[in-house]
């Protein structure tokens, strides 16, 4: 489980440090930085796809994302008398994303090329590696360091407590998770790996007449629901074979008393089929609505008979019936027993219904553009240390 999430100058999170539980609710308003927790999550979980460089371009490069207020922030410039304009940088310019988990911590530095008139890259502006590591326990302390990767050298500790050099030229828009993870010689990575790997991300499932739920679809095993919910009558099934088959039924009707959801399949195609009280014939998936629909991915995905160690939901509440919160917090809380879960929503009712099963709540507000956590004080951010280059 991961106890502190950590975000350093990403877009309107310039020094974001939150404790996180089994269950975790962020809200706030239009524009406080909710999206920007969702993408900085997302983020983390590229390092171990080998993909974080690629998906900061895709968002516009290092610059487009990059705080775009004063280097100390807003505040700090008022209490030191300050107007809030720029000013030189006094240290490195720097995004920083990182976690402090129950057994393992990672960081990772990542900022500009360097500026050389010589350099013939057509890639300039992808952002750099600087830095990556991996600890055990809540600080980095040089005792508790296991793994650091600086620029192109990667480090390992050995089991009597030297350390090695693993790769001497490890590239610099592949992280170390990636490229680096070796049973022998870094086997804390290969566990943070495929860890992290193991996360899942849901997001708006699409629920339009073209949406592939809504069609029949060759069928396999699904232990996982796939992002666009094509393989949803599958992953049903499964659920059905292989998983929690009374939990699913209880988690549709719960939402829709009097309700059963079956799977018909025929040549290898397989179908939903909903059965609602007071109808003579199941409706098929393209007769559903699309809050229907949705619901039934939502299980789909909450109920996995492969649990994720972190489940992350942006939003869920779009397209559903307000009297289907209610019923949504409950499944969420019951996937909170086996996957570590963040949840984000503005949506009033689903946050009624996680605080009622003790869920974690934050509040997010945007203080002179930087995102802060309501009440937060002194006493309530977590420790956290970012480590120099």
């Amino acid at each position: 489980m991961l106890t502190t999430l950590a975000v350093l100058n990403y877009r309107t999170l310039r020094d974001f440090v939150v404790p996180l539980e089994p269950l975790n609710l962020i809200t706030g308003p239009n524009g406080s930085g909710k999206s920007n927790v969702y993408k900085a999550l997302r983020l983390l979980a590229e390092t171990a796809q080998g993909g974080v460089v690629s998906s900061l371009a895709r968002e516009g490069g290092l610059a487009s994302t990059l705080w775009a207020g004063p280097e100390a922030g807003a505040q700090s410039a008022r209490r030191r008398g300050h107007a809030v304009e720029g000013t030189v940088r006094k240290g490195p310019v720097s995004l920083g994303l990182g976690f402090i988990g129950d057994e393992f911590s990672y960081s990772i530095d990542l900022g500009p090329a360097p500026s050389t008139r010589d350099d013939p890259s057509a890639f300039k502006l992808d952002p750099h590696i600087k830095g990556e590591f991996v600890w055990s326990g809540p600080t980095p302390r040089p005792s508790a360091m296991l793994v650091e990767r600086r620029n192109a050298m990667l480090k390992s500790r050995s089991d009597d407590g030297e350390w090695q050099v693993a790769i001497e030229g490890l590239s610099s828009f592949d992280s170390m998770l990636f490229r680096s993870a070796d049973p022998r010689r870094t086997p804390e990575l290969l566990t943070l790996r495929d860890q992290i790997r193991s996360w899942r991300f849901y997001d708006h499932f699409r629920t339009d007449a073209a949406a592939p739920s809504r069609l029949p679809q060759i069928g396999t095993h699904t232990p996982v629901l796939g992002h666009d919910g094509s393989d949803l009558a599958a992953a049903l099934q499964t659920i059905r074979e292989i998983g929690d088959s009374e939990a699913l039924d209880e988690a549709v009707d719960d939402a829709f008393p009097g309700g059963r959801v079956e799977v018909n399949w025929h040549d290898g195609y397989f179908q939903v089929l909903m059965h609602q009280h007071g109808l003579l014939r199941p409706l098929k998936t393209t007769e559903l609505s699309d809050g229907t629909l949705r619901y039934l991915l939502w299980i789909a995905a909450l109920q996995s008979p492969r649990p994720p160690n972190l489940l992350v939901l942006n939003e869920p509440e779009t397209s559903l019936h307000p009297d289907l919160l209610a019923p949504l917090g409950r499944l969420i809380a019951r996937a909170a027993r086996h996957s570590q879960v963040i949840v984000v929503s503005h949506a009033s009712r689903l946050i009624s219904a996680l605080e009622s099963q003790g869920c974690q709540s934050f509040a997010l507000e945007k203080v002179d553009g930087e995102t802060r956590v309501l009440g937060q004080g002194l006493g309530e951010r977590p420790a956290w240390s970012w480590i120099a280059r």
